[in-house]
Formats: structure tokens, C-alpha cells, sequence
């Protein structure tokens, strides 16, 4: 098909029976929760390993989502971004009993290491028993530039890496960049994130300013990183609405959702889930978020990550009845 043709036509999202999402990595571990109950999703937590009393899940700093969704008996399955370091990452796998030979395809959220950090230890370990055809799913080319973190008082920028294109193509992963909204089994991604809500790009690293032109003009030079290429994982569970997972958000939640909702032609929320990036953000920032939130009408709210504590709090107050918290291993089940 002729690309210009195809560009104007309309995105026709994909549509599941049942979606599940397993966390495998995040910064929280509870080994005795309170059972859970929620009318919108079935929610399991992991109490504990059969078989493995002597070891425990790890936890830390980043996130990595199991997605694996059911349509007609046939399933689909993929692995959202790879959290901070392969050692967690594998061994959670291992522990949970994910088979990542039943993996269809990886996505990733955004260039930030606490989010691809773990995916060259886990596609080293794993690839041989993958799909000859592995795809690595990204929002654009931004994901492979360099990072740059300011610390200390003088605000030095330290580099935070970059995802290393080689090891993908040494490793036979094919990445496959998604400017725009893009079906995949089951799932689909949101392309660009529209910024159109009161809502600030958040997170503080630098990229270097290749918007100049000569040596000169790029050398020294950096610039926030406006995060382009974040893009969001989606689906539509048949007789519930639209399930958006936000790895960071750092284009906004709200805009992150109501871009999801256009490009699916879907006015039914169904739940919001992943990362927020609130956890620095001030009180009326947030209540202004939740506000937005509750006029969306989501059936359940899921946050992790780096939503933040003071984010989940006023989720107690002004919408408890939405609220679901996760822990490493929960199981969220959608479409029963």
C-alpha cells in the first residue's frame, strides 16, 4: 500500500477478550497484603514463591510490565520495558514462571535506563529460545541519544547512557520506531503524545541540542529532553474500554490518556495504570491531575512507579473507589 495512502487512513486499533498485566519490576515488594477487591479487574498478588521459600522477589527503581492479552483463544504476549538492571529482571522472570520463548514482541516506553537498563542482560540470557523475528517496539529515534543527568550543586551533567543500537543488531532484535499509532497482537501504541492539557513535560535529563547546525552550533550544547519518542501500550478489552499503560508520563497522564482515547476513537476509559511522574510534583499540580482524571471517568486507577506518594494519597481521598495498588508480582486482569 501506497505509505501517503495509508497514512490517511484511520487507525483501526485492535480488540481483546481479556488483558492481563503481571509486574515484574517496580520498588515495592509486600509479602502479606490484604486481599484486594475491585469490580473492574481481578487482582492477584504474589504472597510468596511455591517450591522457593528461601528467596524472594527483588526490587528496584524502574519497571518492567509482563502484557499478555486473549482474543478468540489465541494469546499475545509482550514485555513493557526491562527496569534498571538485568539481574532483577531475570530473576523476577525466573521466579514468576514468565517463559520468554511465549514472548511475541518487547516494548519500550522511553530512552531512560530505569526503564531499558535491563533489556541487554535479559535478551543475552533469553534470545535463543525468542522468536527469530523479535521486534523491539520504540516511540521514535530519540530513544537511542544520549542522556544527561545535572547533579550536585553545580549542576555537572553526568551521563546516564544511551540504548545501544549495536548489541540490538548483534542480538537480531529489530527495533521499529512508532511515530504514530501502531497495532500490534492485541495491543497498540499511541505514537506522539499530544501536549495539549495544562500539564508540564516532566524528568531531568538533557540531550544535546542537534537542532544546530555546524560543530560549533552542537558542541556544549544541551537542551531538556522534551521526550517525543514516549509513547504509550493499549488495548481494548471487548465490553469495558480502552486500558491505557503510561511507563512514566512524562508528557503528561492526562495527556498521555486522551491522547490514547483519540487515536482509538474510544470514549470509554476503562483504567489508567504504569508510572505518573508526580512524585516531585507540587499539591495543586496534583489535585489539578486527579480533577482531570475523574472527569476521564476511569474505572480503576493503577499507579507505579514513579507516581509518587503523594499522588496515591489524594487518590485515597478523592477517588478511592477507582484506586488498586500494585506491588512486584501483582496480577491485574481485565475482561473476566
Amino acid at each position: 500500500m501506497n505509505a501517503n495512502v495509508e497514512a490517511q487512513m484511520p487507525f483501526k486499533p485492535p480488540v481483546v477478550d481479556r488483558l492481563s498485566v503481571r509486574v515484574l519490576v517496580d520498588s515495592f515488594y509486600e509479602r502479606f497484603p490484604r486481599d484486594a477487591e475491585h469490580p473492574s479487574v481481578s487482582i492477584e498478588y504474589t504472597r510468596g514463591i511455591p517450591g522457593r521459600q528461601m528467596t524472594t522477589l527483588a526490587c528496584e527503581w524502574g519497571l518492567s510490565l509482563n502484557l499478555e492479552s486473549v482474543k478468540d483463544s489465541a494469546k499475545a504476549q509482550y514485555l513493557l520495558d526491562f527496569g534498571y538492571t538485568p539481574e532483577v529482571l531475570n530473576r523476577n522472570l525466573d521466579l514468576l514462571g514468565i517463559d520468554p520463548a511465549r514472548i511475541n514482541g518487547l516494548i519500550l516506553s522511553h530512552g531512560h535506563r530505569d526503564h531499558y537498563g535491563g533489556l541487554a542482560g535479559f535478551v543475552g540470557q533469553h534470545r535463543t529460545r525468542m522468536p527469530s523475528d523479535l521486534a523491539l517496539y520504540v516511540g521514535g529515534e530519540d530513544v537511542f541519544l544520549e542522556k544527561w543527568l545535572k547533579v550536585g550543586k553545580q549542576n555537572e551533567l553526568i551521563s546516564w547512557g544511551a540504548l545501544d543500537r549495536i548489541m540490538l543488531t548483534a542480538q537480531n532484535v529489530a527495533p521499529v520506531c512508532c511515530e504514530r499509532p501502531h497495532a500490534l497482537e492485541g495491543a497498540f501504541t499511541s505514537g506522539y503524545i499530544e501536549r495539549q492539557s495544562f500539564e508540564e513535560v516532566t524528568g531531568g535529563t538533557m540531550v544535546e541540542d542537534y537542532d544546530h547546525y555546524t560543530e560549533e552550533e552542537r558542541s556544549g550544547r544541551f537542551v531538556k529532553d522534551l521526550h517525543p519518542g514516549e509513547h504509550a501500550t493499549c488495548y481494548i478489552v471487548q465490553g469495558h474500554g480502552l486500558v491505557v499503560i503510561s511507563s512514566c508520563g512524562h508528557a503528561g497522564i492526562i495527556n498521555t490518556v486522551k491522547t490514547a482515547m483519540a487515536v482509538a476513537n474510544v470514549d470509554k476509559l476503562h483504567a489508567v495504570m504504569g508510572g505518573f511522574h508526580l512524585g516531585l510534583a507540587p499539591p495543586d499540580y496534583i489535585e489539578h491531575t486527579i480533577a482531570e482524571l475523574e472527569a476521564l471517568n476511569p474505572d480503576v486507577v493503577v499507579p507505579m512507579h514513579c507516581s509518587g506518594a503523594p499522588f496515591i494519597e489524594m487518590m485515597r481521598q478523592r477517588m478511592p473507589d477507582r484506586l488498586a495498588t500494585s506491588y512486584v508480582g501483582s496480577c491485574f486482569t481485565f475482561g473476566l
